[in-house]
């Protein structure tokens, strides 16, 4: 039994407003969140080391150098970079029968970032866990 025959039947109704309501707070939740700063306008400056050197160095050290064309040194001797395993080998060299030598990287401040893994890779390689890097005094 229908009892509701006279009535006319009502429409459903989309209403709007508060979807409008919740779009605007996500905007302006959105405008207040996001940062517009533009990457390549990234400046960075690196920092500068001001530390004193230890006096005490009872491993060997092994100085590796590497500059800005990927050109390798060991000790102050050129070594050609052919591969990763080969310059461990030529680390193991170096290091002669000391079992845990301390590694010092002096890269070029334009050498790439490639360069330097390289040289970890291979003191990791080789078997060194002591790395260090050179710096330079700030300017005063």
């Amino acid at each position: 039994m229908n009892f509701q025959r006279g009535r006319s039947r009502e429409e459903p109704e989309i209403n709007l407003i508060p979807m409008i309501d919740v779009l605007l707070v996500i905007l302006i939740f959105l405008m207040v969140t996001t940062s517009y700063a533009k990457f390549t306008q990234l400046q960075i400056n690196l920092p500068q080391a001001a530390g004193e050197q230890a006096n005490n160095t009872p491993n060997k050290q092994i100085y590796v150098a590497v500059d800005s064309s990927e050109q390798y040194a060991i000790n102050n001797a050129h070594e050609k970079f052919s591969g990763v395993d080969s310059f461990a080998q030529a680390m193991r060299k170096a290091a002669g029968s000391e079992t845990e030598p301390v590694i010092i990287i002096s890269a070029d401040a334009k050498a790439t970032h490639q360069s330097v893994i390289n040289i970890m890779e291979a003191a990791r390689i080789a078997g060194f866990g002591h790395i260090t890097f050179t710096t330079q005094n700030p300017a005063k």
